[in-house]
């Protein structure tokens, strides 16, 4: 396969290869304990009905026949013996692991299998004799050696069908290499790594196809299983099986006495396992490294079609995940399954676009939530974010920076694939995946299929941090809505203490002369009621207007009233009011439409600072887009009002006067008018300024208007 987005380890994840047995895994762990005992293996055992059966079936078995039938797992582990216990329980965990593995039904691995019994048989008889201390680690070893032909052949059945069964030696890897990309070697190893064994049975895996010369400082199990698979599987190979014996430090002459030994060991090791090695050494074999015959454009097209629905895939993923973390941990995860990164975080622009900065999702979490690149001071991994473009990056660099440094100490890897987050022409930050140094060359030649997926995960980060800057918005226009709301309290409340301060000074010299104080009382009570109102209406930033019918003339009369008796109107000032006979109700609520007409009446005494005349006016009933009105209007005879001011005259804007909140009394009376569902306008010149408000009339009324009377005017819309 010559494709550049063709990786093997990506169809190996593909076929789901099953993962190491969990009483494989607590079995090494067993065995390398010092204080392990055979009722504690026992316990082990138990936790497997079919490891059990298998193990109480070879013990009354006419191998070990005795006068009386074993009964129980204990007793059949103490008639077995250790040695014949560990052969039974790893080889049966492996078995039943790697014969599950796809396509394996369908091939004979009977010479497989023999093959692979008699390593692990050799390394554990190599493992006593050089004293090394986990001798089933050895045997294990042995047994796996060649597992990575079994996950070639699960992967890519039509690739490598021509080469599972051919002879195991260099020239077989350099074959592979050259079809697949990886050897047998390289892909079991990285599916024993998988298993995040503390042990060095991968890199025994990975080398025992080394070069001699290059094992003589390596660790005791890689030279272990490397003479173990000379032995059985190059006995012709004298040189190098004497070289390999040389650094194991054993004679020749022991090898031959150890390798009469293993085909015996062998066939009792299958039979009890139930294995059928009849013939395997018989099995017709095709020609060896017979390359395969693939139409390269067919090849790619399939690829590429395989490709494009698996970004589709994840797309769909990354759509349905609920929250930007969820989302975050989706994409590392689907990177580490679908690249196979060791691990992988992601980095995003900070909102100014100055640094990119460490997400908490994911791994190394606390680490990355202070980690910071500055964009502006260059190196690899913000060139990767400005430009654009994939970066792959191994530990060696000369050109590296601190910043980078760090990142290869928190991901514990000694290479970086770097794949920005672009959607659109927005970049958003950089997906990091740390991979071994020796997948970079597949990385590189899937960079196709790493930018497509980085542009869907990108999309949907775009989308999620969209959705998280408009519900911030939403509570940025909350926060100031309750402010104005606080703002427009504070100026409403000024009012009646205003007033009820003047007339606590009015009621206290009423009661000096011993004069009756109803009235004054009455009015106190009801600004002092008005004041607890304005204060709960903060707690609802948009309140309701209440229904119903409000005699306009009273409530004039009331306001009217409390200016006259406090200091509010100057004596220079002249009042007068021109309200008609005729009804004057209007659909309002009473306590705003008195807000309404002291903020118009403040602000007309303060236009009039050397005296003048205002004046309050029912104008009568108008028709307005086939709705009645009552025309109610404030003026007065002051100097006018600037251009400017009147341009902006009902925005909440910072006024000349003096105090914190002045400026805001025409923007509440403007929000009043409109919650009263009616309208407000202003006519100022050099003479005057006057206040024009239409106030919907109660439809009973609108109905008994209806007929042309004095007064009335209707205005066409």
């Amino acid at each position: 396969m010559h494709q550049s987005d063709q990786d093997i380890r990506n169809r190996l994840l593909i076929a789901r290869l099953p993962a190491m047995p969990q009483i494989l895994i607590k079995l090494i762990a067993h065995l390398q304990a010092d204080d392990a005992g055979m009722p504690e293996l026992a316990a082990l055992i138990a936790k497997d009905a079919g490891m059990t059966s298998k193990i109480l079936g070879v013990a009354n078995s006419s191998a070990y026949h005795r006068q009386s039938k074993v009964v129980s797992l204990e007793q059949s582990l103490v008639s077995l013996g250790t040695d014949m216990i560990k052969t039974l329980v790893i080889s049966e965990s492996v078995f039943q692991t790697f014969n599950s593995f796809p396509h394996s039904g369908s091939t004979d691995l009977r010479a497989f299998w023999k093959s692979s019994l008699s390593a692990a048989v050799m390394a554990r008889a190599l493992a006593k004799a050089m004293a090394y201390p986990h001798v089933e680690e050895a045997y294990l070893a042995g047994l796996l050696h060649n597992v990575g032909r079994l996950a070639l052949l699960a992967a890519a059945p039509k690739e490598y069908a021509f080469n599972f069964t051919a002879r195991d030696d260099a020239a077989l890897c350099a074959v592979e290499q050259r079809t697949l990309q990886i050897t047998h070697a390289e892909a079991g190893a990285w599916l024993i790594e998988r298993w995040h064994l503390d042990s060095f049975l991968a890199d025994s895996v990975l080398y025992h196809h080394e070069p001699l010369a290059r094992l003589e400082a390596s660790h005791p199990l890689i030279r272990i299983v490397r003479l173990a698979h000379l032995l059985c599987c190059h006995a012709d190979d004298a040189e190098s099986i004497t070289q390999a014996a040389n650094l194991c430090a054993l004679d020749v002459e022991v090898l031959e006495d150890l390798t009469g030994s293993v085909a015996r060991q062998v066939a009792q090791a299958a039979q009890h396992l139930g294995i059928d090695l009849t013939g395997a050494d018989d099995i017709a074999t095709p020609p060896a490294y017979a390359p395969p015959s693939i139409d390269p454009v067919q090849q790619r097209l399939s690829d590429e079609v395989r490709n494009m629905v698996l970004v589709s895939e994840v797309g769909q993923t990354f759509a349905r995940q609920q929250g930007e973390s969820k989302l975050l941990e989706a994409i590392t995860r689907s990177a580490r399954i679908l690249f196979d990164f060791d691990t992988a975080v992601i980095l995003l622009q900070n909102p100014t676009g100055h640094a990119l900065i460490g997400v908490a999702a994911g791994e190394h979490q606390q680490r990355l939530a202070g980690f910071s690149i500055p964009l502006a001071k260059g190196g690899p991994l913000a060139a990767s974010a400005l430009e654009c473009q994939l970066a792959f990056l191994k530990r060696d660099l000369p050109a590296l920076g601190i910043v980078e440094e760090q990142l290869f100490r928190i991901l514990g890897t000694d290479s970086l694939v770097c794949v920005p987050l672009v959607a659109g022409q927005r970049s958003l930050g950089v997906l990091i995946g740390g991979v071994a140094a020796w997948q970079i060359p597949a990385c590189q030649k899937r960079e196709g299929f790493l930018r497509a997926y980085a542009n869907q995960a990108a999309t949907a980060l775009e989308t999620a941090l969209s959705a998280r800057g408009l519900a911030r918005r939403q509570l940025d226009h909350v926060a100031e809505e309750y402010r104005a709301a606080s703002r427009r309290v504070v100026h409403e409340v000024n009012n009646p203490l205003s007033i009820i301060k003047n007339y606590l000074s009015v009621l206290d010299h009423k009661l000096e002369k011993q004069e009756p104080v109803i009235g004054e009382m009455a009015i106190l009570n009801e600004e002092i009621d008005r004041v607890g109102q304005l204060i709960s209406g903060l707690a609802d930033l948009q309140p309701v207007a209440v229904s119903g019918a409000t005699d306009c003339a009273r409530v004039v009369d009331d306001v009217l009233r409390l200016f006259r008796a406090t200091d509010f109107l100057p004596p220079k000032i002249e009042v007068v009011t021109h309200m008609q006979d005729a009804p004057c109700e209007v659909e309002a609520d009473a306590d705003m439409l008195k807000q309404i007409l002291l903020n118009l009446l403040k602000n007309a005494v303060e236009a009039l600072p050397d005296g003048g005349r205002i004046e309050v006016a029912n104008r009568g009933h108008v028709n307005r887009d086939r709705r009645l009105y009552l025309e109610l209007c404030v003026s007065d005879n002051g100097t006018g009002l600037a251009p400017e001011v009147l341009a902006n005259l009902f925005s909440p804007v910072r006024s000349s006067k003096e105090g914190a909140h002045h400026g805001l009394g025409l923007s509440i009376v403007h929000d009043l008018v409109t919650r009263l569902h009616g309208v407000i306008g202003c006519r100022s010149s050099k003479s005057g300024t006057s206040f024009e408000i239409l106030l919907p009339v109660p439809l009973a009324a609108s109905a008994a208007a209806a007929l042309p009377a004095p007064g009335n005017i209707a205005l066409s819309s």
